[in-house]
């Protein structure tokens, strides 16, 4: 009897024949596919998360999709998501300023007014739980040929010792010399001159108030370009105002003009969720760092002037009772964002990492700097210095041991240079000194680094060149220990990000991912590239245990330093040790905020007593997040503890 083959035979032979033949043409391309299936599933299996977390796309509906380039944990459990103008030049020109608030307990979002640009602000968390936001753009760099008219800086003159004198935007200035005309872009408020009399003489000096302000001119076209060095009378000053009130500007040319920084600031009320404006800082600035003091005020250090300048070491301090800035008495120059660490006694500590703007040869040592004397004391020792900018750094936890950390980095400006080493310093050492730790997964500019509930440092994403050049993000991620000084490699993250972007740790222990501004989308480096909106959330492995131990929470508590703080929980047989954690503020691979502080606790009759250092350098004021972990280092869900301004700061 002749076989015959059944239907289904036939269709699986038919099948397989096809999938041979296709197999022959498209081989590479069927592999790959079988490949990130199998990868697929793989990382959702329970062992795989077990042992190296999960990665997941937060779903952002279409109208709340921005370029993030801030983002702050609110003690509200909420996420302030800020883009500004967004490093869009379209933006910008519309005045279209964004932010969002984002609740990752819910996942819901809601759209913030924002009243300027605030795209390369600074920020920090106040001791009452709002955020200070202060800086941003006044207007964006034109690369050298973009540059259409002539400008620069015009430094107004007031001799008057009488009154200060205010201009505004428009100003027409023209060179008593050269004859062109000028206009100034911004008003400007010109302090009053300053008169001293020689007692044995009865000689009296009068010194000049001045500011400075960005001025371009009034016509297209090289014929309106200075070259030299002049005196710029001021339009409709007439007698003894013409004579008190004038400019004096260098070259005012078509050179490249750097992005330009604002004063403004504000407070952002968590709770109010809105903006609130509040004394705008002397120094326009681009680029800031903030860093919130032992006595609950704020430092306010570097960021790109009104003309585009690095500010030259002039460096503010801001006071929330009285909503008002004031200069330091003594100057002292870092580049742009630099990571400023509130350390010993209110002593500030520099790790050297940095990003962006600021000659390579100033500023970039790290070192201790004590406010008050205005001192800084060199740490050497730090490997690749050439390097640190775009370096990531963190207060290794628990923050009592003092120990830092400084991760990646990349070469000066554009540079395509990076790094692979880690770099560590105990402070309590006699002669602190830099060593290396153990290397990063790749060479990185821009990795982002979170502390971890369990005492860990979760690291992530990067780009091997600049701003993520010839598709060099890296996905990759690994979680480093400090009680081993070992890292391992973990679930790989599922966007790659770059510059513009950052990581944040939430109070359910998960950790978010924002941002990446690619220069190219190719690796040809031909395509231009997108902004990345996505939000990424971590799911690290001490989340997919049997169970995490639990803090019972009757709502938000404030405990002075040195006070106790007591939670009934169910797993007082199992609890290990306790940390409070500030909430992070992060832009520009920068999070100077985040530290994770050991609490001393007792446990008895189904409670929890913990208490509070007494230490204000080492628990500045402010809003925390309070978890325990068990004997397997799996964290509770954080609670929420305020920790107010002490008298004796």
């Amino acid at each position: 009897m002749k076989y015959r083959p059944s239907r289904r035979t036939r269709r699986y032979a038919i099948g397989t024949a096809a999938v041979i033949v296709l197999a022959g043409f498209n081989g590479p391309a069927l592999y790959r596919f079988g490949t990130e299936k199998y990868h697929e599933h793989k990382i959702n299996q329970p062992e795989y998360k077990t042992e190296n977390g999960h990665w997941k796309v937060v779903g952002v509906p279409e109208e709340y999709r921005i370029n993030t380039i801030h983002a702050a944990l609110l003690h509200t459990g909420k996420v302030l998501l800020i883009a500004g103008s967004g490093n869009d030049a379209k933006n910008f020109a519309a005045k279209s300023f964004r932010s969002v608030l984002w609740d990752p307990k819910r996942n819901t979002f809601k759209n913030i007014p924002t009243p300027s640009d605030m795209f390369c602000t600074g920020h920090t968390q106040l001791a009452d739980g709002k955020l200070l936001v202060a800086g941003g753009t006044q207007r964006y760099e034109k690369l050298e040929g973009d540059v259409d008219k002539a400008g620069g800086l015009m430094i107004v003159h007031n001799e008057n010792p009488d009154k200060p004198k205010t201009f505004p935007a428009g100003t027409r200035f023209t060179g008593r010399a050269n004859g062109k005309s000028f206009e100034s872009k911004d008003p400007v408020l010109v302090p009053r001159a300053e008169k001293t009399t020689n007692k044995k003489t009865g000689k009296v000096t009068v010194t000049p108030g001045t500011t400075r302000v960005y001025v371009e001119a009034l016509h297209k076209g090289e014929d309106y370009q200075t070259g030299t060095q002049d005196n710029y009378r001021i339009a409709g000053l007439k007698g003894a105002d013409e004579r008190n009130y004038y400019g004096i500007a260098q070259k005012l040319s078509f050179d490249k003009k750097d992005f330009q920084g604002i004063k403004d600031s504000y407070e952002f009320d968590p709770v109010a969720e809105r903006y609130i404006r509040v004394d705008p800082m002397h120094e326009a600035r681009w680029y800031p760092t903030l860093t919130t003091l032992p006595d609950g005020k704020v430092l306010s250090v570097s960021g790109l002037d009104e003309i585009g300048q690095v500010v030259p070491g002039k460096n503010e301090i801001y006071d929330p009772e009285k909503k008002k800035w004031r200069y330091l008495r003594q100057q002292r120059f870092f580049p742009t964002y630099p990571a400023l660490f509130l350390h010993d006694r209110g002593t500030i500590f520099y790790t050297g990492s940095n990003a962006g703007y600021g000659p390579d040869d100033q500023g970039r040592t790290p070192g201790i700097w004590d406010l008050k004397r205005n001192t800084f004391d060199v740490v050497p020792g730090i490997s690749d210095p050439g390097v640190l900018e775009t370096s990531m750094s963190v207060l290794l936890p628990p923050a009592q041991k003092r120990r830092y950390m400084v991760l990646g980095g990349g070469g000066v400006g554009e540079s395509s240079k990076s790094t692979a080493k880690t770099r560590l310093v105990d402070l309590r050492a006699k002669k602190p000194r830099f060593r290396d730790g153990p290397d990063l997964y790749a060479k990185a500019r821009y990795p982002s680094s979170v502390i971890l509930p369990d005492d860990t440092v979760l690291t992530t994403n990067g780009s091997g060149d600049y701003r993520g050049r010839s598709a060099s993000n890296i996905l990759k991620a690994e979680i480093y220990d400090p009680r081993t000084n070992a890292s391992r490699g973990v679930a790989a993250p599922l966007v790659g990000r770059n510059y513009h972007s950052g990581a944040l740790l939430l109070p359910d222990g998960r950790v978010m991912t924002f941002g990446s501004d690619s220069l190219f989308s190719d690796k040809a480096n031909t395509q231009p590239g997108e902004f990345e909106q996505k939000i990424d959330v971590y799911s690290p492995p001490y989340l997919f245990r049997d169970a995490r131990p639990v803090l019972v929470d009757p709502g938000p508590k404030t405990v002075e330093l040195g006070g106790k703080v007591t939670y009934a929980s169910p797993d007082t047989a199992t609890i290990r040790q306790a940390r409070l954690i500030r909430p992070g503020s992060f832009t520009h691979v920068t999070n100077i905020e985040q530290r994770s502080i050991e609490l001393d606790m007792t446990k008895a009759d189904g409670r929890v007593t913990v208490r509070i250092p007494k230490d204000s350098s080492l628990v500045p004021p402010g809003w925390y997040m309070l978890t325990v972990a068990d004997e397997t280092g799996t964290p509770s869900e954080a609670v929420w503890v305020k920790v107010p301004v002490s008298p004796a700061a």
